[in-house]
């Protein structure tokens, strides 16, 4: 278990704020508000423990840098915006999944990905 520091306590707020996947840059953005002179490097370090913790887990995008949300929600899929590259969550799940594969196949798992633009973006275009 780390140790509870500013910089720690930040960085997890950014997190809860949010309430989606971050960037370590979104993170440092955030973050920031609250401890000026935050680094990216204290970032990624922090990001790698709550990670390792248990507390964060990674969302992979193809072709895309992993963002990274509080672990434990309920099962769900992303959205990214082409535009402003942000990642937010989508909670609904087609019902259907089980059935998109070839006959025989198994699901075990699966993910969604949607890609367009998010509603600021989507407005400003």
């Amino acid at each position: 278990m780390q140790r509870k520091t500013q910089q720690r306590t930040a960085i997890r707020k950014a997190f809860e704020e949010a309430d989606r996947p971050l960037s370590p840059q979104e993170v440092l953005d955030s973050a920031q508000d609250e401890m000026p002179g935050l680094g990216i490097a204290t970032v990624y370090r922090n990001i790698r423990s709550l990670v390792e913790e248990g507390w964060l887990h990674s969302v992979g995008l193809p072709g895309a840098p992993d963002r990274y949300e509080v672990a434990g929600k309920h099962h769900h899929h992303h959205f990214h915006c082409r535009c402003c590259d942000a990642v937010f969550e989508v909670e609904a799940c087609p019902d259907d999944v089980d059935t998109l594969p070839p006959k025989g196949f198994e699901v075990e798992s699966h993910e969604i990905i949607f890609y367009g633009l998010c509603s600021t973006c989507a407005t400003h275009a």
